[in-house]
């Protein structure tokens, strides 16, 4: 008993299964667990009402997060935010889903939070990492350190609203070595700049390993839609 009141508890927004809309796996099945709380406040964020004190959330056990992952039959699970990584115990909740060789973790982060804990697990999640750019007002919290320690199972995710954020991607790209070390991703703000701009960029600055991400579950549903 004693330790089943230490163990920790994670406040779950929402949980469903669905495609994945971006990074590597985008439209394969996933099971996507959304975690309340945000440390940052991006000008485009799409999931503010998750980030809201008052937003209400589930508290889960991993035990009960894991039994409804068994019951979704679906290998995929996308933990997601807010950001996730900011909940405590959140390796021990990697590591218990890890247990079933044929699951496979990613982790939808910010970029703020230090991935060191998580890189050293037994099993490694895959990250699918945002570098903030100007526009979104939050490129300052970026933790640098993060950029070494991505490998190629990971995708890094640049969220642009301009060109002047591409051309700031571009500057991030290259003085990481991003485009040899892991997957690179240039994604639309939704409404704010035209897919076709950034075609244009892509083969102006001759990007070559760079994929253009639109995000899938928005144009299937409805933008707003929550639960896809």
């Amino acid at each position: 008993m004693e330790n089943q009141k230490s163990a920790p508890v994670y406040q779950v927004v929402e949980k469903f299964v669905s495609i994945n809309g971006e990074g590597r796996r985008a439209g394969e099945l996933a099971v996507f667990i959304r975690m309340k709380g945000c440390n940052l406040h991006c000008s485009y964020c799409d999931t503010y009402w998750a980030n809201e004190s008052d937003c209400e959330s589930t508290e889960m056990t991993a035990d009960e997060i894991i039994s409804y992952i068994e019951e979704s039959g679906i290998r995929n699970i996308t933990l997601t935010g807010g950001e996730p990584l900011l909940r405590e115990g959140m390796a021990q909740l990697i590591c218990a889903i890890l247990q079933d060789p044929q699951r496979r973790v990613e982790i939808e982060t910010n970029g703020s939070i230090d991935l060191t804990p998580y890189c050293n697990l037994e099993r490694r999640p895959s990250f699918t990492m945002d570098y903030k750019m100007p526009e979104s007002g939050m490129e300052h919290a970026m933790l640098l350190a993060n950029m070494e320690k991505l490998s190629n199972e990971d995708t890094v995710k640049f969220v642009v609203s301009s060109r002047s954020d591409m051309e700031r991607a571009v500057e991030i790209m290259e003085e990481y070595r991003l485009r040899e070390r892991t997957a690179v991703y240039l994604s639309p703000v939704f409404g704010k700049i035209e897919p076709v701009e950034m075609v244009d960029f892509l083969i102006e600055k001759k990007l070559n390993d760079v994929k253009l991400q639109l995000q899938l579950h928005k144009i299937i549903w409805d933008p707003q839609k929550r639960g896809v």
